[in-house]
């Protein structure tokens, strides 16, 4: 659940433009017993709440461990520092914390690091990214208004109870909240991070399997084995060296060179030679990742009973397998709901619930946006930032496959914006005129978070401005069900209201990718298409 100011998928955008200009790493593999590894310099610095890309994100999932932890192969979110949490009536949790865990400095780890650190992510003051993953626990509104000063400095829901017990009250009921706690935002702090702020963030100190070593911005983390670490999950490796590669075609070219050992996001341009190159060292697996079209619902062109149809139509009219097999070299799948695969049917992926309006049909794509009224305009100009160069190909492909359909060779065109912070900034200032590229990368493994960030009515990811009372509702009603199978199935009614609006256009699911040298073995993504660094063994 969220209340971001941004969409997750906007930090995924940042770390591919990261990936996708020109400048390289270091110039040696790991040392012995070191993973050497492709990496992009985190955005912000490595609070666990203001930590919202990809990049910083590794460092956190090395060097934290919270109450939950999402298992690395199906993604369930497991009890890790939770003993217990416990509840009676799904909006009331008490948490009682394992006892025995300590921060690599030596703290304890107990209920005052989470209640802390949880006040700390909500305070306005603070300014952290991840705030919003506080919005559902009871006061948060009074520590982080929408506008004007802060009334309190703490969260009214949350109370220490005990060295190792606090409680916990939401807004509502919420019987997956728990779900949630896996998600960094949620990992506790020591006592260091508040006496000496500056001095943490200059060397993060967390409660994980590593440590961090050292720092060079703009060229190299690492990071080390903590030998302390009280954790069943303990590194397979002596330490990670997280190299900056602002390009991810030098990456592969140093890992093909013998120079780098792990590249966890191969170039497209690589994909025709990877198995040539890597053999069994390369694998591509789904991750927890959708890409969809966004339209501007504030505009009343694109808010009609007419236009509905128009958007069906244009769902129809894209070749999804052709374009995932040519452009993506079938690194994508293409997309037949609005969630991801990686849930699985027990976390609320339904395949085909788009139905027809996701199969290819130039015929009734054409019917369709003609009944609907035509293209608003007349013309659909698809908006995306051009500065990465990897959307260009794709929003072409989309383009020429609805032209084709239609009969009309300018019934569709790219509209590149310069830069990302730019389409950002049109983004969420509601200038958009038609649709624009979008999507979600998944926080925790639940069907809930692929829609209320998104398509709730005035949720902080939902850019198009969709609305609908009766999505609200059954969202509402799900999230306050105390049956997780009947949450899910509640979850995907709402969704089937996105589907008969055609709220966006889903694209494709978006697959993790990796490439390795022969010194490494038991190399994995997880479901969120991040490397599982400590089981990672250098042979």
């Amino acid at each position: 659940m969220r209340g971001a100011r941004h969409a997750k998928w906007a930090a995924c955008a940042v770390a591919v433009a990261l990936a996708a200009t020109a400048c390289g790493g270091g110039d040696s593999g790991g040392g012995e017993g070191i993973v050497s590894s492709s990496w992009g310099d985190p955005q912000n610095p490595l609070e666990p709440a203001n930590t919202n890309e990809v990049q910083g994100g590794k460092v956190l999932d090395m060097l934290f461990r919270g109450l939950k932890r999402y298992n690395p192969k199906t993604g369930a979110a497991e009890d890790m520092l939770a003993e217990k949490i416990e509840t009676k009536d799904d909006q009331n949790f008490t948490v009682t914390v394992k006892d025995g865990w300590t921060f690599s400095n030596g703290e304890k780890v107990g209920a005052k690091s989470f209640v802390d650190a949880w006040n700390y992510a909500a305070d306005v003051k603070n300014g952290q990214k991840n705030a919003y993953f506080f919005e559902y626990i009871d006061g948060y509104d009074k520590v982080h208004p929408a506008e004007g000063d802060p009334s309190a400095k703490t969260l009214s829901g949350l109370k220490l109870t005990g060295e190792r017990t606090f409680t916990v009250k939401l807004t509502q009921k919420f019987s997956s909240w728990p779900v949630m706690l896996g998600y960094a935002a949620f990992a506790p702090l020591p006592e260091a991070f508040f006496k000496d702020h500056k001095g943490w963030l200059s060397k993060p100190v967390g409660n994980g399997p590593y440590t961090i070593d050292s720092y060079d911005k703009g060229s190299q983390m690492s990071l080390r084995t903590w030998d302390g670490y009280p954790g069943e999950d303990k590194a397979q490796n002596k330490g990670v060296d997280l190299k900056v590669y602002t390009d991810n075609n030098t990456a592969y070219t140093a890992l093909t060179a013998g120079t780098l050992d792990l590249v966890d996001d191969v170039p497209a341009a690589q994909l025709k030679n990877v198995k040539n190159d890597l053999g069994d060292r390369y694998l591509s697996t789904p991750a927890g990742i959708i890409q969809t079209l966004s339209f501007p619902f504030y505009r009343p062109e694109w808010n009609t009973p007419g236009a509905v149809k128009v958007r069906k139509g244009l769902s129809m009219a894209i070749n999804r397998q052709q374009i995932t097999d040519t452009i993506f070299a079938k690194t994508r799948t293409p997309a037949t709901d609005w969630t991801s695969p990686v849930l699985k049917e027990e976390g609320g992926y339904r395949a085909g619930l788009c139905g027809d309006a996701c199969e290819y049909d130039a015929a009734g794509a054409k019917k369709l946006i003609t009944e609907g009224g035509g293209i608003p305009g007349g013309q659909l100009k698809i908006s995306y930032n051009a500065d990465t160069g990897s959307h260009k190909d794709w929003v072409d492909a989309v383009c020429n496959s609805i032209n084709n359909a239609l009969g009309n060779d300018k019934a569709c065109v790219g509209n590149p914006v310069g830069t990302f912070a730019d389409y950002r900034s049109q983004v969420s200032t509601q200038k958009m005129t038609g649709p624009f590229r979008a999507g979600w990368q998944m926080d925790y493994p639940l069907i809930q978070n692929f829609l209320q960030p998104t398509y709730y009515t005035n949720a902080s990811s939902n850019d198009g401005k969709w609305t609908s009372k009766e999505f609200d509702d059954l969202m509402d009603k799900a999230n306050a069900e105390s049956d997780t199978k009947k949450a899910v199935t509640g979850y995907q009614q709402a969704e089937k209201v996105v589907a008969d609006q055609m709220a966006g256009i889903p694209l494709w699911y978006q697959n993790g990718s990796a490439g390795w040298s022969s010194r490494l073995s038991n190399v994995a993504l997880n479901p969120f298409s991040v490397p599982v660094y400590n089981e990672i063994k250098v042979n």
